[in-house]
């Protein structure tokens, strides 16, 4: 474990999804710190595909196709691109930057995204979303299984025909976090950064009293005021709200006074 950078050798968990963690991890320890990736949420295809493949043929019909998440990306283009060339007249738009850079990697350019904060309150800003660039149109949207309605909603609202598409599911981690409470033991574990609530319920749901009062002991790095929001209602207050995506939250964990 280096000490060199301003992350002085601290070790930092890591939870985003195990396909996503590596940036996030790389970047803590190029800041001389030691990434602990324990992923609060497993990635699966969804359940049923047909309706991924039904929207796939049909997807020519459609103005706007929204992917929520990389994962969207990972569980869609692939099969998308293995059916044809993406279809001319069709936009991509994403939540935040990470998703861009997954289309990216697949040769999927002009993509809308907001310019700082990431999340469909801030898509639903863009111009090219709203009601006088959406009324008639369809709209695609593929995400996670229960994912939020907001955006397919507002986008009713506005005139447009929208299909949200299933093709991935999220489950909590299937280990326990012996990892985590032995890193706590030890005295070794100086933050957590988590980018979802609902994986920070589930790191709740998988820690005991001894665990719990490790946790609210220990700084929390959130890139989003919700999140913040549901760390807070599960009874932590020791809360860094940093700015958006992988870099606000590199951001706020060398800002940090950790002798505080």
């Amino acid at each position: 474990m280096s000490s060199a950078g301003p992350l002085g050798g601290r070790t930092i968990v890591v939870t985003r999804p195990r396909a996503q963690a590596a940036p996030l991890a790389e970047a803590i320890a190029a800041a001389g710190g030691n990434p602990l990736i324990f992923p609060l949420l497993e990635i699966a295809p969804a359940a049923d595909p047909a309706p991924l493949a039904a929207a796939i043929a049909d997807l020519p019909q459609y103005s706007l196709a929204v992917f929520i998440s990389p994962n969207a990306v990972d569980h869609a283009v692939p099969a998308i691109l293995a059916r044809g060339a993406w279809p001319a007249g069709l936009r991509p738009a994403a939540v935040g930057p990470g998703t861009v850079k997954a289309l990216a990697a697949h040769g999927i350019a002009n993509c809308l995204v907001p310019a700082e904060r990431f999340d469909s309150e801030a898509l639903l800003e863009l111009p090219e979303l709203a009601a006088a660039a959406v009324d008639g149109r369809r709209v695609a949207i593929f995400r996670g299984d229960g994912g939020r309605e907001l955006l397919a909603a507002t986008l009713r609202q506005r005139g447009a025909t929208v299909d949200c598409i299933t093709c991935y599911q999220r489950s909590g981690p299937t280990a326990g976090a012996d990892e985590l409470l032995a890193a706590w033991r030890a005295g070794r574990l100086d933050a957590l950064t988590v980018s979802s609530s609902e994986g920070l319920r589930h790191l709740c749901e998988l820690l005991d009293g001894a665990g719990m009062a490790c946790l609210r002991a220990t700084p929390l790095f959130v890139p989003h005021a919700r999140i913040a929001e549901s760390a807070r209602a599960l009874g932590l207050d020791k809360i860094i709200l940093t700015a958006a995506a992988d870099a606000g939250i590199i951001a706020g964990l060398v800002a940090y006074n950790w002798l505080a």
